[in-house]
């Protein structure tokens, strides 16, 4: 940990034994830090290379928006914290022999889009702005705090045939826990900082959270889900996998893989064997290829 940033936690740790809210206004601005931008991996070059670019205009600020592939249907693809769209490499080159459409986008102060900030708004927006240009989805894939975004869009009112949550959250207040977790601070401060960054971002909406937690306000009844999780993610546990697939019911399908960890689960075997069964065939293509069933059974189990 560059010593810098050892210094700002210790004084959070500090703050705590003093008031949860002085150590919560210590690190929001670590919070929201995205820091510098994540480097295009070799093996995701030449795909990164062959997108269509564009630039899409979201909530006041140009980010570069990404298309492959020339089909009818279209996928929409929206990465992570501190992500790019070029990480979703192995699955656009899946799905694009499919002869579908593939579109993203890096997020402000992601990726290739400029900027030092950006918060779940950004992050929705973009979805919203790539629905508003493309029509009706047919699917949507999320990947970690993009898949937190992904939900929260479609429960919202963005059209699409199908989700896919590969190494999300089941809602955004594991974010603020697992946030203080590696700060080594509590609860307490948890909800001090989840109260402080609702004060700023959402100012006036009484219970913003709601908007964000797909436990208590499921996808719409007629939209499956997919749900895939690696079980060495060391970023977002796999009992959010378990939440996320358990409050969907019948509708969901759960896909979990081992030894991928957080990021390199999108390029994983099962996990790309998982999602172009699902966007081509629905939660009947996952049980036709035995996959879903036998990892959520597996699941519990464990």
């Amino acid at each position: 940990m560059h010593p810098v940033l050892s210094a700002h936690v210790a004084a959070i740790r500090a703050a705590e034994r003093v008031s949860p809210d002085a150590a919560a206004r210590l690190a929001l601005p670590l919070f929201m830090r995205v820091g510098g931008p994540l480097p295009v991996r070799p093996s995701d070059r030449a795909v990164h290379e062959s997108a269509r670019r564009s630039l899409l205009r979201v909530r006041g600020r140009d980010v570069v928006a990404y298309e492959w592939g020339s089909g009818p249907e279209t996928v929409l693809l929206m990465h992570g914290w501190r992500g790019r769209a070029s990480q979703f490499a192995p699955i656009v080159r899946e799905l694009r022999t499919e002869g579908l459409r593939l579109v993203a986008v890096d997020a402000p102060a992601n990726g290739e889009s400029a900027g030092r900030r950006t918060d779940i708004r950004d992050y929705v927006a973009a979805i919203d702005a790539l629905h508003s240009h493309h029509g009706r989805f047919h699917a949507v894939i999320g990947h970690s705090f993009g898949s937190l975004a992904a939900l929260a869009a479609v429960r919202e009112g963005v059209a699409t045939d199908g989700v896919v949550a590969v190494g999300g959250m089941a809602d955004a207040r594991y974010v603020f826990d697992s946030f203080t977790a590696r700060l080594g601070a509590g609860s307490a401060t948890a909800d001090a900082l989840a109260e402080r960054f609702a004060r700023r971002i959402f100012p006036g909406e009484p219970d913003s959270w709601a908007r964000f937690d797909a436990v208590a306000s499921p996808l719409p009844a007629d939209v499956p889900l997919l749900v895939v999780h690696d079980r060495d993610d060391r970023e977002v546990r796999v009992d959010e996998a378990l939440r996320l697939h358990d409050a969907h019911g019948e509708r969901s399908r759960l896909v979990l893989t081992s030894g991928s960890g957080h990021s390199r689960v999108l390029g994983a075997d099962a996990a790309l064997d998982a999602i172009t069964a699902f966007v081509t065939g629905g939660p009947v293509g996952i049980d036709a290829a035995g996959l879903g069933r036998a990892a959520a059974a597996s699941a519990r189990r464990a």
